[in-house]
C-alpha cells in the first residue's frame, strides 16, 4: 500500500468519526411518541432557523456530509487510476 492510501483512511475515519458527533448533538425532529400523537407544540419555522444552534449544526452537518462524499469519490477515483 502506498503512503495516500493511509492518509486518505485516516482523514475519512476522523470525518466519519466528526460527523457522528456533530448528528448526535442535534436535536430530535420530536420530542416523544406523545408529542406526536397529541400534535406537541409546533416548532417556530421560518427566517430564525438557520440563526439557531440546532440550524447551525444542520447546516454544519450537510457541509461535512458533501466533503465526506468529495472525499471518497477522489479516493477512488485516485486508487483506480494511479
Amino acid at each position: 500500500m502506498l503512503w495516500y492510501h493511509y492518509v486518505f483512511g485516516a482523514v475519512l475515519i476522523v470525518a466519519s468519526i466528526i460527523i457522528t458527533i456533530v448528528v448526535l448533538m442535534q436535536e430530535g425532529r420530536s420530542q416523544n411518541l406523545s408529542g406526536v400523537i397529541a400534535g406537541g407544540p409546533e416548532q417556530s419555522g421560518g427566517r430564525s432557523k438557520g440563526r439557531t444552534v440546532d440550524g447551525k449544526l444542520e447546516r454544519l452537518t450537510k457541509m461535512l456530509i458533501v466533503a465526506f462524499f468529495v472525499i471518497v469519490l477522489a479516493a477512488v477515483l485516485i486508487f483506480l487510476f494511479i
